[in-house]
């Protein structure tokens, strides 16, 4: 009866908040919100009363408390079990940027370790490929995230971080760098850290030469060690002539 009572209040409620959400469903639309599959793996996966909740309007707290035992499962390092959870908990929020980024972070950083260092996994070559699995796994989320929050710098980020630290793509990364410093809000190292990935491109030096050099020009907060280090480095492989070069840091 209790069940029933529960089922019951829920439904009600979702019957009383459905003419709202649907004047909402527009502005959810504009602002790059993708809405919630509420398809039978879902239903399957939340059981009977966490569905219902979802269906009248509690998905932040259903998303809660599978966030919390997705946080469980990375405890007992049950990476299976975190993709499942994280899978749904980002379907239900999918506006949230701290729950694509952590997916993603344990999928990418934290299983693709684990998967790395495998004991029980004694051939290289398996164990390379579960890692590279989980970065494509980390990859997945960012992306769709960024698809959910493209006015957002954050994921755009960590995706060139991705892209920088486990694929060794710096043109990649030097790309996501750059998209995340041309939204509002985005930190001022980013154009940087676009431009040092660029300097590391086969081909593309003198573009990367030109943009650490226009940094270089535009503050002196700009001219940290790693940019005249970058910068050193294109004078010295484009031969750039002796009187247009940067002068020494001084000792």
């Amino acid at each position: 009866m209790r069940v029933l009572l529960v089922l019951l209040i829920l439904i009600v409620l979702g019957a009383i908040k459905l003419p709202m959400e649907r004047d909402l469903a527009v502005i959810h639309r504009q602002e790059h919100f993708r809405g919630v599959e509420f398809n039978l793996d879902l239903r399957e996966k939340l059981g009977q009363l966490g569905f219902i909740a979802a269906l009248s309007g509690f998905r932040a707290i259903v998303a809660d408390a599978l966030f919390i035992q997705a946080h469980v499962a990375w405890e007992r390092t049950e990476w299976s079990r975190v993709l499942l959870l994280f899978r749904h908990v980002t379907t239900l929020q999918p506006r949230s940027i701290l729950f694509w980024d952590m997916a993603a972070w344990h999928m990418a950083w934290n299983a693709s370790v684990a998967a790395m260092n495998d004991r029980a996994q004694p051939r290289l070559a398996l164990r390379v490929k579960a890692q590279r699995e989980y970065f494509a796994l980390g990859k997945d989320f960012l992306e769709r995230g960024i698809k959910n929050n493209p006015d957002r710098p954050e994921l755009y980020e960590t995706l060139a971080r991705l892209y920088r630290e486990k694929y060794k793509d710096h043109e990649r990364a030097s790309e996501f760098f750059a998209k995340a410093a041309a939204l509002p809000g985005a930190p001022r190292y980013n154009r940087r850290f676009s431009a040092y990935e660029l300097s590391y491109c086969e081909g593309r030096e003198r573009e990367a030469y030109d943009r650490l050099h226009q940094l270089y020009n535009e503050s002196e907060k700009e001219r940290l060690p790693t940019l005249i280090t970058r910068l050193k480095f294109l004078e010295n492989k484009l031969g750039i002539p002796q009187d247009e070069r940067i002068p020494d840091r001084a000792p």
